[in-house]
């Protein structure tokens, strides 16, 4: 039944910054309603996020809200920070881990590789791509420790 994501929505408090924040990051806008609401895809025809002017961007985050994970290649996580740094975002500290480079949660026979940032509203955000765990690693790490495991 189930085949995917198609679209996840996010609170803004000003949605032509928005549009461009996200434009910034490689997503496309599709279409724009007034200044109240605009989809972006974030792979076209797939999937696209919505972002919604509102005066409720204040709302407490929680990662079951205000949190979208974009999928992204291992080699492009690996520049990720110095990628955002010259987008103008800050990545941010995250489950103890300073965002000086990616870090890996493992799972069982795989890893998620990760770095974290929040849009201008303070929406979370996170850029992630699955990797492989052939060691059945356990501990969280930073990517270039898990590499080094990992060979």
């Amino acid at each position: 039944m189930i085949k995917g994501l198609y679209e996840a929505h996010l609170p803004v408090s000003d949605v032509n910054r928005a549009i461009h924040f996200y434009e910034g990051l490689g997503l496309v806008l599709d279409h724009k309603i007034e200044d109240r609401l605009a989809f972006l895809w974030i792979e076209k025809d797939k999937s696209w996020l919505g972002l919604w002017n509102t005066d409720k961007v204040e709302v407490e985050y929680h990662p079951s809200i205000r949190h979208i994970a974009f999928e992204v290649s291992l080699e492009s996580l690996k520049d990720s920070v110095n990628w955002l740094t010259k987008k103008g975002c800050t990545p941010r500290k995250a489950f103890g881990f300073e965002p000086t480079e990616p870090f890996v949660m493992p799972n069982d026979g795989f890893g998620h590789a990760k770095i974290h940032f929040n849009d201008p509203d303070g929406n979370s955000l996170e850029f992630i791509c699955k990797i492989d765990n052939p060691k059945n690693i356990t501990k969280t790490m930073y990517l270039s420790e898990w590499e080094k495991l990992s060979n």
